[in-house]
């Protein structure tokens, strides 16, 4: 097991000093509401929540397996405003909690050999891949299987926690956070993403429609239900907001990249064309917000150090959209080159250096597999306000 850097915060410490940080008067921050002027009340909507807003990354995926409800669990046990979960379907068409419908890496299924016939090779969103996929189960199936850290070689600590849990349904997650709120006297915020919707589509397991649907059996559909929903594909978006009234994101890939569902209907645009002028206007016809990669917010040079700002954050605000980009973690594998820190790439890096780089944008939260990392990084940017 690799140690961390001596110069790094140690996990403990940082799970501790963000337990401490809960809550929007400890953190100081400003809320959208108070901050409406610049991107609040879009289309109805009030996002009521502190600013920056930490988003909990497939839950505290930084300290135990993503899409689990330990994972969750921790993300709000740390104080994440917002925890995120991201819906693939099943066969007979539940909606269930993995980062991808290829399932090879953040599950035993490897490990069952009823299942070893359901290997195969398919092409999800012109990218071909081998492995176990959602979609060739049941929820019965899969919930036979247990989940596992996606990247043991970077979180060998978090592979303590494989096998301990199921793959949750997104309707077990809703349960959870209304046990959850209620026991905490206030609202669990969920950040839903729908993935691969055109490809599902083709199969007949469209996406939108049943989650609508639970959103409206939860009570989770209505512009100040503490949901929002986000997808890399606008058709999605979209087509959510004909169905539901929750606030909406459009993620966005990086430079040059092309939506999915731009491809599969024609559409020339790039991530370049939606992220002028002219291209937020129309993201803001239907949707709250932008979740663009941060390499968008600050771009790299050659040596993945950060270099200058571009405007994006400017010209967001500028049409009322929010900004939540994407993601930050702690350690110097996924860092700005000019703030790793040793030569391990899974030691922790100067973190909170970069998300001051970040706060100081002016974007409105940001995704982390860390959130106790960075809700004192947040904390920090507020009083220096």
């Amino acid at each position: 097991m690799t140690e961390r850097a001596q110069a790094a915060p140690g996990r403990r410490t940082l799970i501790g000093a963000g337990a401490a940080v809960l809550g929007t008067a400890a953190l100081g921050v400003t809320t959208t509401a108070q901050a409406a002027g610049r991107h609040g009340g879009h289309g109805g909507h009030r996002l009521d929540l502190p600013v920056p807003t930490v988003i909990g990354h497939r839950g505290a995926s930084g300290y135990r397996p993503e899409h689990t409800l330990g994972s969750y669990q921790l993300a709000l046990d740390l104080g994440a405003h917002i925890i995120e979960q991201d819906l693939v379907p099943t066969r007979d068409g539940h909606l269930v909690c993995r980062h991808e419908n290829d399932i090879t890496a953040t599950t035993d299924v490897s490990e069952h050999p009823e299942f070893a016939n359901r290997r195969t090779t398919k092409t999800v969103d012109g990218v071909r891949l081998t492995g176990w996929f959602t979609e060739d189960f049941t929820l019965a199936e899969l919930k036979t299987l247990r989940a596992k850290e996606r990247i043991p070689a970077n979180r060998q600590k978090n592979t303590l926690y494989d096998d301990r849990w199921e793959v949750p349904t997104f309707e077990e997650v809703l349960r959870w956070a209304d046990r959850e709120g209620r026991r905490r006297s206030k609202p669990v915020w969920l950040y839903v993403e729908t993935k691969h919707p055109t490809y599902f589509r083709g199969l007949g397991l469209g996406l939108e429609e049943p989650l609508a649907k639970l959103l409206r059996r939860y009570g989770r559909h209505r512009a100040q239900s503490p949901v929002i929903l986000q997808s890399f594909e606008p058709s999605s978006v979209q087509r959510l907001a004909k169905l539901v009234a929750t606030p909406r994101i459009v993620l966005l890939s990086g430079a040059g990249s092309r939506p999915w569902d731009f491809q599969v209907s024609g559409d020339p645009r790039t991530t370049d064309d939606l992220i002028t002028p002219k291209g937020l206007k129309w993201l803001a016809s239907f949707a709250q917000g932008i979740g663009p990669t941060l390499d968008l917010i600050i771009p790299k040079d050659a040596s993945g150090r950060l270099t200058e700002p571009t405007t994006l954050v400017r010209d967001a605000h500028a049409r009322g959209l929010v900004l939540h980009p994407y993601t930050m973690r702690n350690e110097n594998a996924f860092l700005p080159a000019d703030f790793r820190r040793g030569t391990d790439p899974n030691a922790y890096g100067d973190a909170f250096g970069a998300f001051a780089a970040y706060f100081a944008t002016g974007i409105d939260g940001v995704f982390s597999d860390n959130p106790d990392t960075a809700l004192l990084a947040a904390a920090d940017f507020a009083a220096r306000r």
